[in-house]
Parts: C-alpha cells; sequence; structure tokens
C-alpha cells in the first residue's frame, strides 16, 4: 500500500488528491483528538501490564529473534504452525510478561542498579572477552551489533537483567530440596530393567490385498486432509552480509600475498614434541638422578620413586609456546628425541627434561591457502560495506522499488523462489536450498503478504530484505492426484491394524502361560533381550517405545507397543528390576540436588511474578497476538 501511495503522488494529479487526503487526516485528528495514540491500549499494544505497554512489534521483534535462535539449532526454520504446535508462542508471550512485571517490582521498590556495576558485569562477560582474556570493546560491540542492539540499550537491558536477578535471588535464598525428594528421584532415575522381546513387522501381518476403488475411495474421503496441498509462496530476498558481500569482492593476488605474510605465524603450525619433565628441589639431586638414568635406570621409575603419577610428569604433545615455563621449553626444543637434559634450573625448581616424539612444523605456502586468504579478505573489506549498503537498499525501497529492483540496481544477487510452504519445502518436497542456513525468511513471509513493505530482518552481522510477490493457496488435491499416496498409506495403516491385533493376542497367550520362546519360533521371529537399561538409555535396536512401555509394566509381565510408526510392533516381557541403592555422597546425586535447587527456585520465583502480575493487572490484546504469531492467517 505504502508502494502504492508514493507511485500515485509521483505527478501533479496524485500530489494534488494525496493532499487533500492528508487534510481531511489532520481535521479529523483535530476533532477526534490523538490521546489514544499515544496512551490508550489501542491496536499497536500487543500487552499492558501495570504502566508497562508492550508494542506489537517489540514483540514481534522478541518473537521472531526466538524463532531464529530455535531455527539456529535445528538447522531449519521453524514455521509459525510448528511454533504455536510446540508453544513456542505463549512461553515467548509469558516470558515477556513476566521480565515487564520484575522491572515494575523494581521501580515499586525503588531498586537501582548503578553505571559502575552494569560494566563490571560487562567487562566480565566471557563472551566480550579476547585472546588475551581481556575485555575487548571491538569484540562488544560486534557481539552486541550482532544481536540487534546499540550500546546505550544493551547497557540499559543489562541493568534490568540485574535487578531482575536481585529480586529473584532474594526469592529464592535458602530453598533447598528434601532427602526424600531427592531420594525418591534417584530412585526413578538409576532404576534399571531387562526385558526379551520380540520385533513383529509386514511380514507378521501377513498378504494385505490391494483395496477395491471403493475401498481407497472411502479411505480418501475419510483422510483428506492429509494429502491436501498446502500453501505455496513465492518469495524474494537478498542477504546483505559480510560474508555474501565478500563473495561479490575480488581480491588481487598482490594484496593476498601481503597478508599471507602478515599472518604466517598464525597460518603456520609450529614444531610439537612429547615433553616429559621431573622437578627436583636442588641441582645435587637432580643430577644425581641423571647420573642414574645414564646408568640404566628409566626416566619413569625415577618418577615412580618420587611418587609422580603420568599426569605430574608429561606435559603431552605441545609447542614450545604452550610451556609455561621458559627455561623447560629452551632445553625440551633443542634436546634430540629420546633423549633427557642436563638439570635445568627453572621457576619451580631444578628439572630434569626429557622429550619424545618430535612433530616437525608446518608452513603452508600462499598457492595451499591462496582462497583461504582471499576470503578473509573479503569478508573483513565487506564488514565496511553493510552499513554503506543497508542505506542505499532503504533508499530504494523507499523510491517505491521492489526487493529484486533494489538489488539489481545496486549489483546485488536477488534470490526468487517460485514456490515454497510453510516448512520451506517446495512442490517436489525437497527442503529449499538456497536459503543460507540459519535464515528464516520463510516464516516472515508467510506472516507477511503480497506488496507488503517488510521491515529487514537481521542476520550474520547484517541484514536480509525480503518481500511476497505471489500466493498459491492451499487446495483440496482429487484422488487421481495422489493415488499411489493414499494407497501407501492405507497400507501402512492395514498393517499397523493387524500387528496390534495379532501382538494383542500373543500378550493374552503369555498371560496365559504361553512362552515367549514358542510364539517366537511360530512366528519365524527371534528373540532379543535388552539388559540392565535405565529410562534414559538407548540400547542398539531397542524402540524407545519399548524402553517406555517395559517401565510401565511389573517384574514378570507382558507387554506390547507400537514402533516405528505403526509398522512394526514389539511384545516384550520384564524378566528384571533392579532399584538401586541412593549414596548421598556421590557427584551424581550432588548435581540432581543442585539441579533440583534451581528448578524449585524458578518454581517460587515463578509464583512471585504470578503474584505480582495478579496485583497490577495484566491485559493481552488476543487480536495482536494473533496477528503477530501468525495463528490469524
Amino acid at each position: 500500500m505504502l508502494r502504492g501511495m508514493r507511485k500515485a503522488s509521483s505527478n501533479w494529479l496524485g500530489k494534488t488528491i494525496m493532499a487533500v487526503v492528508m487534510g481531511v487526516l489532520i481535521i479529523s485528528f483535530g476533532i477526534w483528538g490523538i490521546a489514544d495514540i499515544f496512551r490508550g491500549f489501542g491496536q499497536s499494544s500487543l500487552a499492558k501490564i501495570g504502566r508497562t505497554e508492550i508494542s506489537a512489534d517489540q514483540f514481534r521483534q522478541i518473537y521472531n529473534d526466538r524463532l531464529q535462535q530455535i531455527g539456529r539449532q535445528f538447522g531449519r526454520p521453524l514455521t509459525p504452525d510448528q511454533a504455536r504446535a510446540f508453544g513456542v508462542d505463549r512461553q515467548v508471550l509469558q516470558q515477556t510478561l513476566a521480565e515487564a512485571a520484575m522491572d515494575e517490582e523494581a521501580r515499586r521498590m525503588g531498586l537501582n542498579q548503578s553505571d559502575a556495576e552494569v560494566l563490571r558485569q560487562i567487562y566480565n562477560d566471557p563472551n566480550f572477552k579476547g585472546l588475551n582474556g581481556q575485555f575487548d570493546p571491538q569484540r562488544f560491540q560486534a557481539v552486541i551489533r550482532n544481536a540487534g542492539y546499540t550500546e546505550g540499550r544493551y547497557i540499559q537491558e543489562q541493568r534490568r537483567v540485574g535487578l531482575r536477578r536481585q529480586i529473584a535471588g532474594t526469592i529464592s535464598s535458602g530453598i533447598e530440596p528434601s532427602k526424600p525428594l531427592i531420594e525418591a528421584l534417584t530412585r526413578f532415575q538409576n532404576e534399571q530393567r531387562s526385558i526379551d522381546y520380540i520385533t513383529l513387522g509386514a511380514a507378521q501381518a501377513g498378504t494385505i490385498d490391494p483395496p477395491s476403488p471403493e475401498t481407497l475411495a472411502a479411505y480418501f474421503e475419510d483422510h483428506k486432509v492429509q494429502f491436501r496441498a498446502p500453501e505455496y509462496r513465492k518469495i524474494s530476498f537478498v542477504a546483505v552480509t559480510p560474508e555474501e558481500i565478500g563473495k561479490w569482492t575480488t581480491v588481487s593476488d598482490e594484496d593476498a600475498k601481503k597478508i599471507f605474510e602478515q599472518r604466517k605465524d598464525r597460518l603456520s603450525s609450529p614444531e610439537k614434541r612429547e615433553v616429559s619433565q621431573i622437578v627436583f628441589p636442588n641441582a645435587g639431586e637432580a643430577q644425581a638422578a641423571r647420573a642414574r638414568i645414564t646408568s640404566g635406570t628409566s626416566f619413569d621409575d625415577i618418577a615412580k620413586e618420587r611418587n609422580l603419577n603420568l599426569a605430574d610428569v608429561n606435559l603431552g604433545l605441545v609447542a614450545k609456546s604452550a610451556i609455561l615455563d621458559p627455561a623447560v621449553g629452551d632445553a625440551a626444543f633443542e634436546l634430540p628425541s629420546g633423549e633427557v637434559s642436563q638439570p635445568v634450573q627453572g621457576r619451580f625448581g631444578v628439572a630434569l627434561v626429557k622429550v619424545g616424539k618430535v612433530e616437525p612444523g608446518v608452513t603452508p605456502s600462499y598457492e595451499s591457502l591462496a582462497q583461504q586468504v582471499k576470503t578473509e579478505i573479503a569478508t573483513e573489506r565487506a564488514r565496511n560495506k553493510v552499513a554503506e549498503l543497508r542505506d542505499k537498499m532503504e533508499d530504494e525501497r523507499g523510491g517505491g522499488s521492489s526487493v529484486v529492483e533494489s538489488a539489481q540496481k545496486l549489483g546485488l544477487t536477488p534470490v526468487t523462489i517460485d514456490a515454497v510452504d510453510r516448512s520451506g519445502r517446495l512442490p517436489n518436497g525437497q527442503p529449499a536450498a538456497n536459503i543460507p542456513r540459519g535464515l528464516d525468511v520463510v516464516s516472515p513471509a508467510f506472516s507477511s503478504d503480497v506488496g507488503v513493505d517488510n521491515d529487514p530482518i537481521q542476520f550474520n552481522g547484517g541484514w536480509v530484505w525480503y518481500e511476497v510477490s505471489g500466493i498459491t493457496p492451499s487446495r483440496e488435491r482429487p484422488l487421481d492426484e495422489v493415488r499411489d499416496q493414499v494407497e501407501a498409506k492405507w497400507r501402512e495403516d492395514q498393517i499397523s491394524a493387524k500387528l496390534r491385533t495379532k501382538a494383542t493376542e500373543l500378550v493374552q497367550k503369555l498371560d496365559g502361560g504361553g512362552k515367549l520362546a514358542d510364539e517366537a519360533a511360530a512366528l519365524g521371529v527371534k528373540v532379543e533381550t535388552a539388559a540392565n537399561f535405565r529410562r534414559d538409555a538407548t540400547p542398539p535396536g531397542v524402540p524407545a517405545a519399548a524402553i517406555t512401555a517395559a517401565f510401565r509394566t511389573p517384574k514378570d509381565s507382558d507387554g506390547q507397543t507400537p514402533a516405528a510408526g505403526g509398522s512394526q510392533w514389539v511384545v516384550f516381557r520384564v524378566t528384571d528390576v533392579t532399584l538401586p541403592q541412593v549414596d548421598f555422597a556421590s557427584n551424581e546425586v550432588k548435581q540432581l540436588q543442585e539441579a533440583l535447587r534451581r528448578s524449585l527456585s524458578d518454581e517460587q520465583v515463578a509464583q512471585y511474578v504470578t503474584k505480582i502480575e495478579s496485583d497490577i493487572g495484566v491485559t493481552v490484546n488476543q487480536a495482536a497476538f494473533a496477528q503477530v504469531t501468525g495463528a490469524n492467517n
């Protein structure tokens, strides 16, 4: 719509019409007032808690950031439908409201945190430390910029986080899990069971005759929704990131060779040696020990006599720079392999040094790393161009150009996907291969529409612009179009139903005194055993469903469970149950105790937040929430 308004106002007639329209709008604001825009709980607000309003745009940014994080973890984008199925939308809303409630409580209590304390926490954050272990300002700027923060906004956010932690720490202070709770959970986690089992497959289901046309048609009518064609969208996007721009940047061999020479030490692999040392309190003892080694006593025997174990003596296969004591390092890298040094006066005493295996250093040639060096140079240069190209893209978009047109004018390469569904798959069922890994452009596209000017997405230190240029609605497919799929699914259901019936009959026979081995022989399958597994175990070849079912079944009893989506069925007997002893001094129990402490603390804080929300009041604009999360599409 905005693009249409811009184009319409590009000539004298359009400008006249737009002037009249804007005049009417100004008069209407004068009549009706604008208080609701700034103070009221209007359509732009998604939620209100106490005096704090959470706008739809603010929540959209939070929600999309969370979906992209999940997408990067799974290696594929999460669609709005999948997000709602997993409850991500409600989780993000609850978390956002809880944080706002804690902020309101901090204001009510008059809490504050000094700039010095906020900066101390930032300086100590390991995410912002460089190779020297110290705070790196450039790394700090890069990390927060990639997360979508300015420095001022990040500092304010950290101040809020600090105050929330103060409140949460006070509320949960002193909480400890009870001993009976720890004991019960330990027994639950460490209980072990053993089963004998058989697996029934398609061969045990018997012959499945092909369905008649009438049967297949009736099955299709009952399951038509499973074979419905999804909605497809045609989307175009262009990524302006250092990595993408670097692909378009040409680096000369002359420039690359200069950088290679500057970074040769970093690109090279230093010589490494297997170094052992024994430290003595004085030179006399060290010299006496070396004399014994020269006479035939082994270096390891000397170490044993001094009650030293392998970890005390062997420094491993190390570079010279990795040895803390320079004197020991110098001696080790002057000795031939297999030799023992003269006594060396080091920082921690007098040492005898022995050298074992020697791994020569490798200095690569320019030719072997030319492409890597050029790529690094191109990416570094591209970082400086991202902001410039972002401004130019925004100017082009503001002038009415589409994403594709804007990209082409700037010499960028846009990507167009003619048809993709909400899960990121093409009509052939394959994932769209030309979307960069970790980029979720499909979900925002399905929350948009044709002709809508969308805000760019932050991605990999840059930006991605996208647009929807076509929509193919979801439709019901006729039987003839999906006949093979329908028949295959019908057959799967028939096999599953027959296996269920046969498994039920088998369990009844076993409960009546039958032997699993006899029944297995009659069916032509093998009895297998899974011994001493816990609830969280994954024994090879044992379906996860069988593990779960075994822990629902008493000892010396029989059970059944589907596997592989119903195409297999497992019949089993629980042959042994072992309840463990609880050792409260063990590391495992201590770790469980700490996990329980955190869980109970989180629960206590959650109850406190619920009380705050109840006291100050929470209102959620469900229509705005549905729009942001795609529930109304």
